[in-house]
């Protein structure tokens, strides 16, 4: 994978045809939404919002971020991940938590909150044995399985954005911000997908990703080292951290100012360059913009991708890699939950 800096974006409040369309002309190279089944708010569930973006886009990856897994029955979000996959021409990713902030969730749909790390690591590793494509028998502490084979949607004649999707499914994107999130990055996933952390925290999750690859005997190349990035550009400065303020205040009203400063980066063009700058010198390569602000996203988003990262640089020593061994052999580790 080229060491190279690009911008993805989330498309907020809800996936727009409009908007999707004009992002697809920007150097933007990936488009990302997530949801619940239960939010507190009127806002879309994630398989539903996903199918929209593959629908509504033709260039771009399209991803969640994220999917709680430990809410799906795994062969179910395993075919509807896959047939999303090959009818958008391989270009789905999906990123992966353990959520556990609307408790509510997991009893209606009959998952003890406790188990919710334990089961995305079964999870996680029973879809990777059934987008192999080959006859899958499982017996975990979850699920169970017998002779069952997953076979993705076969695309129409004629349909030339459709393919047989990505050769063993969907690439796996771990987000979260404490330790066992990083070790299932290390174990299981392609890369690491945090949000709502500091540069220097970053920069300790690859510390700890690196070392249990190492310990696991996982060669992490072609890991992806991300960033979802609350954030907002704007020609006036003062405008985009009234933006951040506004939208993160209420979710994240704990935090001080100072805090949410260091989080979420905002301002000009020049000022949010310097600090995702940060996050480019400790390791991060795909960095997703997540405008924070309830108006006109759009244009925090062409700010960023025209003004923002062409000021962007590569640090002359890239992180060292670590471990060796191989990702699929990884796939069978399991992770605390």
């Amino acid at each position: 994978m080229p060491d190279r800096i690009v911008f993805g974006a989330a498309a907020l409040p809800e996936p727009e045809r409009g908007w999707l369309e004009a992002v697809e002309r920007l150097p933007i190279e990936s488009v990302w939404q997530g949801g619940h089944i239960l939010p507190p708010t009127g806002t879309g569930e994630v398989i539903t919002r996903l199918a929209l973006m593959t629908a509504w886009t033709e260039r771009v990856r399209v991803g969640t971020s994220i999917l709680v897994l430990p809410l799906y029955q795994p062969v179910v979000v395993a075919k509807q991940l896959a047939d999303l996959d090959a009818r958008s021409g391989g270009r789905v990713s999906v990123g992966v938590g353990v959520g556990g902030e609307f408790p509510l969730e997991f009893a209606s749909v009959g998952v003890p909150i406790a188990e919710r790390g334990a089961r995305t690591d079964e999870a996680m590793t029973l879809l990777r044995k059934l987008w192999q494509g080959d006859e899958v028998s499982h017996h975990g502490k979850f699920f169970d399985v017998d002779n069952v084979t997953l076979r993705p949607v076969a695309p129409p004649p004629g349909d030339r954005m459709a393919t047989s999707g990505q050769l063993g499914g969907p690439p796996f994107l771990v987000s979260g911000r404490k330790a066992p999130a990083m070790r299932r990055a290390a174990r299981l996933g392609d890369g690491w997908m945090p949000y709502l952390m500091s540069p220097n925290a970053y920069a300790r999750s690859v510390e700890t990703i690196n070392a249990e690859a190492a310990a696991t005997g996982r060669d992490l190349d072609g890991f992806e080292w991300m960033m979802y990035v609350y954030c907002s550009v704007r020609r006036d400065g003062d405008q985009a951290r009234a933006d951040v303020a506004s939208f993160l205040g209420g979710a994240y009203g704990d935090k001080p100012s100072a805090m949410l400063d260091r989080i979420a980066p905002a301002g000009t063009p020049e000022q949010v360059a310097a600090r995702l700058q940060e996050y480019v010198d400790v390791g991060v390569r795909h960095i997703i913009i997540s405008p924070a602000t309830h108006e006109n996203t759009l244009e925090v988003v062409q700010l960023a991708a025209e003004e923002v990262l062409p000021r962007l640089t590569l640090p002359t020593a890239p992180p060292a890699p670590a471990g060796s061994g191989s990702p699929v052999a990884a796939a069978s580790g399991t992770v605390s939950p």
